[in-house]
């Protein structure tokens, strides 16, 4: 199911676009209507053991910000919605 396009989901290397497919998620449309937040917790409900490096790597493709542009403008809220949602779940 390897369908990756659009400059690879936007500058994510091999290994996270192994992560996302192991979730299920093989395009930057599905990780665009998925969220960042809901694709990262799927990614580790199907195994894989992501790093916060990697939520932001998800926010990054989605928003067009450089990764650690959104690390440190977007960290706490990228966090709090991550608490809340798998609180939620």
């Amino acid at each position: 199911m390897r369908i990756d396009t659009e400059e690879q989901i936007l500058g994510l290397g091999p290994k996270s676009r192994d992560m996302l497919h192991a979730a299920g998620i093989s395009s930057l449309t599905q990780l665009q209507e998925i969220g960042s937040v809901a694709a990262y917790i799927m990614v580790k409900r199907a195994g894989c053991n992501p790093s916060l490096n990697f939520l932001w790597g998800l926010e990054s493709a989605i928003s067009g910000e450089h990764w650690l542009d959104v690390a440190k403008n977007h960290r706490t809220s990228l966090l709090l919605s991550l608490k809340e949602q798998e609180k939620s779940a």
